[in-house]
């Protein structure tokens, strides 16, 4: 098996969105989810997503009701001032950060709530469950911003 390059990960990933498109159109199911936990621990052993932190920078978390509870809590504000202060509805009708890069994350790259994160920040970028081939559209777009997509999709490529 060849080492990835990790280098350039985001222009071979934009050269390599065909071909991530046409594997996630028909994967082997079981052969892919055997694989994945493996590949994503290589993944994790090599990317650190604290000198990233691309997807905190760019894209926002569904916060859905037990997410609002749990972290209005810690925070010690209402759910609807919490709601007011951080959240909008998006188009699809979930709660979503106003702003980003997300308003808990700090300059360091640390989540300054990572404790009580949203469950889509804990199992972010999915590298480990079946959501990976489930939501072909989501891994595609996942592949271009967070090198770990891109390092599992280049392993799964090879074989």
């Amino acid at each position: 098996m060849a080492e990835i390059n990790l280098e350039n990960w985001q222009q071979q990933s934009a050269d390599h969105q065909k071909q991530y498109k046409h594997f996630l159109k028909n994967p082997n199911k079981n052969k892919v989810l055997k694989q994945l936990p493996k590949l994503h621990e290589e993944a994790f052993n090599k990317i650190d997503c604290l000198a990233c932190a691309a997807c905190c920078k760019n894209y926002s978390p569904r916060f859905k009701t037990p997410d609002v509870k749990r972290i209005s809590k810690h925070l010690k504000l209402k759910e609807s001032v919490f709601i007011d202060t951080y959240l909008n509805l998006d188009e699809d009708g979930d709660y979503v950060a106003k702003s980003a890069p997300c308003p808990f994350l700090g300059e360091d790259n640390f989540c300054t709530i990572y404790e009580e994160r949203p469950s889509d920040c804990k199992r972010f970028p999915y590298t480990d469950e079946d959501v990976l081939i489930k939501r072909p559209a989501l891994t595609q777009k996942n592949s271009t911003f967070c090198p770990a997509v891109f390092y599992v999709l280049e392993k799964l490529g090879e074989k």
